[in-house]
């Protein structure tokens, strides 16, 4: 009788470690399939976002066109000529999450510094996600102004506002203040891409763990 109620409680203890690896695994799974919905609902509502932005730029350059005149605003007035580019992306691979996967940044008017500062604004976002983060607004401020207390000048603000104005002065020397929002319409669009490639990159990523973790039951 002791053996077999030896054996007994033996076998009750295989079954509740088997029951608590399966809980676990189904935890992680669960995890990771939250993961997912959320990295697919924030590509969607980032597509839709960049949408309306690109919609919005398209309307204030036709604006522009019309008060400056199309000879002024046309394809003819752009330099084709080589020349370095004044904004480029970044890739790197995110180890930081447990995950692996792309990281893209965007480096405005070739600021090194913006890239570092694009780097910490997607992982914050991607650490921050939710399922219902919806952006009240389609815009943001292209640049922000630096506070006195972290002693950081507006210099670097200042030479961005200098390269737009430079970009924009292919157009003639006065421009229609269309002209100037639509450049920073399609300048915050640049940056919604890069958002977007981030959410695309972590749905991916995501979508194979829940895979693998679908093959291993």
């Amino acid at each position: 009788m002791e053996e077999g109620n030896s054996q007994n409680q033996i076998q009750r203890s295989d079954i509740g470690e088997e029951n608590t690896q399966t809980l676990e695994s189904n935890r992680i799974t669960d995890q990771h399939l939250l993961q997912f919905l959320d990295s697919t609902d924030d590509y969607l509502t980032q597509m839709d976002s960049l949408s309306m932005m690109l919609r919005q730029g398209w309307f204030e350059l036709a604006s522009a066109r019309y008060s400056m005149g199309a000879s002024r605003v046309s394809s003819a007035m752009l330099d084709l000529n080589s020349h370095s580019a004044a904004t480029s992306v970044q890739v790197s691979e995110d180890v930081d999450s447990g995950v692996r996967k792309a990281r893209f940044a965007l480096c405005k008017w070739g600021s090194s510094d913006n890239v570092k500062q694009g780097f910490g604004e997607a992982k914050l976002g991607d650490d921050s996600l939710q399922l219902r983060h919806r952006s009240s607004s389609p815009f943001s401020e292209s640049t922000e102004k630096a506070s006195p207390q972290n002693g950081a000048p507006l210099i670097v603000d200042d030479q961005i506002q200098k390269e737009r104005s430079k970009s924009l002065s292919v157009f003639g020397t006065l421009v229609s203040p269309k002209l100037r929002t639509a450049q920073l319409s399609f300048e915050t669009a640049l940056e919604k891409l890069v958002e977007i490639a981030n959410a695309r990159s972590t749905m991916l990523s995501t979508f194979d763990q829940v895979n693998k973790k679908l093959e291993e039951t």
